[in-house]
């Protein structure tokens, strides 16, 4: 293994135990550069989750395993501001990382499954399901969930096609890969 190999595996390890320690990630966890994970009270990523540069996790999220965001995407909260607060300007009110904060989506909790590519640019908003085995295209904004293997692509997201060509195929991957869909789809 080369040395930028090995620098790369110690920097994702210090990322994991040091630097992410509140949250729970799993092993094969690997990181861009100027990444930032945030959550109010829980982010739990699986085995071998790879996050582009300049990505940011800003919402409490489950995200399984065999995980990959391109570079810049974002998993946002969908109400990080009270902007119904009266009196003060948005800029001023109360947000989702103040302890006080007690408006709306405090509970959204965002669930992707594993297998899921986001392409570079999309952003999510907290709150919604992404299933297993699907793509989300470049720059792609997702405000719903999204079926399983699918692929969404567009402002807001929405699904231009199947994963696979034919159901045989996708059947074939299922059980392959030992899915809970097996059966389902």
């Amino acid at each position: 293994m080369s040395i930028v190999k090995r620098l790369k595996k110690v920097r994702n390890e210090f990322l994991r135990k040091v630097k992410y320690r509140r949250y729970s990630i799993g092993k094969g966890f690997s990181s861009g550069m100027r990444v930032r994970l945030w959550a109010r009270r829980k982010l739990v990523i699986g085995k071998n989750f790879y996050i582009g540069r300049d990505a940011f996790i800003e919402a409490d999220a489950i995200i399984g395993d065999d995980v990959m965001f391109g570079n810049r995407v974002a998993v946002i909260g969908k109400y990080d501001h009270n902007y119904q607060q009266i009196g003060t300007p948005t800029r001023l009110s109360l947000q989702m990382r103040d302890a006080d904060y007690n408006w709306k989506g405090i509970d959204l909790m965002t669930i992707i499954e594993n297998d899921v590519w986001v392409g570079y640019g999309s952003t999510i908003y907290s709150g919604v399901k992404i299933c297993e085995g699907s793509i989300i295209a470049a720059a792609s904004l997702v405000i719903k969930d999204v079926d399983p293997y699918s692929i969404y692509a567009g402002s807001p997201a929405r699904k231009v096609k199947d994963r696979f060509n034919t159901v045989e195929d996708l059947h074939k991957h299922l059980e392959l890969v030992k899915s809970k869909y097996c059966g389902i789809l």
